[in-house]
């Protein structure tokens, strides 16, 4: 049988381990980072899984260094698997495997290549993603195609459902891919670079929207970045406004300025104009206060002077 390094993290890393000791694929070597606080609790551990397992564990701040390298190969594994690791594995590392390393990516390569393809899919409005296991080469994500699977972007996704969705397609797509990897059957299909797209990873000041964007765009990037993640949000400072839920409505045309307040809707939130169509704003919270629905009451709290929202005539 083979010998895997696995090179993983958050809750796609731990399943895919997992998958290979179910089948009983001998684990020789996990690398990890060490799980951050600071991100929450709800993804699972890769190092948890690790230790359940009894498997060599390692989590260092860069997997290329001498130390590392030197460990894993007097290991002497067969095959590197990356899944949902952060760090680009350098050259000395990828030549250690006798047979592959591969890299398991959450989207349908060339495109999306890059840090958060989940989340990027989103803002940028797709109805299409998918995940792709590749062979790892010194560039990220540009390798050969081992094998694809799309997946359909719900309209009621947000980046935790899709998340979830990419996971389970990915576990099956590498559990069912591997072994003609293992005894060389398996296809290599050369990426066409003409069509490659590369995202960087996002951070929380990357959730910021603007009223005069069009409504899906702002309604878009509501849910590519609303809970776990650090949420969209308008204005700055005790004026910040966070927006947790949201649709849009395209073609409503209201003649109204972009971050007005249209209408108040108890039922359902509260309207609120954009560049092009209006938001049904569902879900708010002030900067320092509690998640509310968007109604006449939550209104009174998170609405104060100063904030781009504004109610009309």
């Amino acid at each position: 049988m083979a010998r895997w390094a696995v090179f993983a993290y958050h809750t796609f890393g731990a399943r895919a381990l997992e998958a290979l000791l179910a089948r009983g694929e001998p684990v020789v070597a996990v690398v990890t980072h060490p799980d951050d606080p600071g991100e929450g609790d709800w993804f699972e551990s890769v190092a948890e899984t690790a230790r359940v397992h009894r498997l060599p564990l390692f989590a260092p701040p860069s997997p290329n260094l001498p130390t590392v390298v030197d460990a894993l190969r007097a290991l002497a594994p067969d095959v590197i698997l990356s899944v949902w690791y952060r760090r680009l594995l350098g050259p000395d590392l990828l030549a250690l495997p006798r047979v592959a390393a591969l890299n398991l990516h959450g989207s349908l390569l060339p495109e999306y290549r890059g840090r958060a393809p989940v989340n990027w899919v989103l803002v940028n409005g797709e109805r299409r993603t998918g995940v792709t296991l590749h062979h790892m080469t010194a560039e990220a994500d540009a390798g050969d195609i081992v094998a694809q699977q799309a997946i359909d972007i719900e309209p009621e996704d947000t980046a935790l459902t899709l998340y979830r969705r990419i996971v389970k397609v990915g576990v099956d797509l590498l559990l069912d891919a591997y072994p003609a990897v293992l005894v060389g059957a398996a296809p290599r299909i050369p990426q066409d670079h003409a069509r490659a797209t590369v995202f960087p990873r996002r951070r929380p000041e990357d959730g910021r929207v603007e009223w005069t964007w069009p409504a899906g765009r702002v309604a878009d990037t509501i849910r590519a970045v609303t809970h776990p993640y650090p949420g969209a949000f308008v204005g700055d400072g005790t004026g910040r406004l966070f927006l947790w839920g949201g649709a849009a409505l395209p073609g409503l045309r209201s003649g109204a300025a972009p971050g007005t307040l249209l209408e108040i809707l108890h039922a359902q939130g509260i309207l609120v104009a954009t560049g092009e169509g209006a938001l049904l704003l569902t879900r708010a919270q002030s900067a320092g206060g509690a998640e509310e629905p968007a109604d006449l009451w939550a209104l009174r709290r998170v609405l104060r002077p100063g904030m781009r929202v504004t109610e009309g005539p």
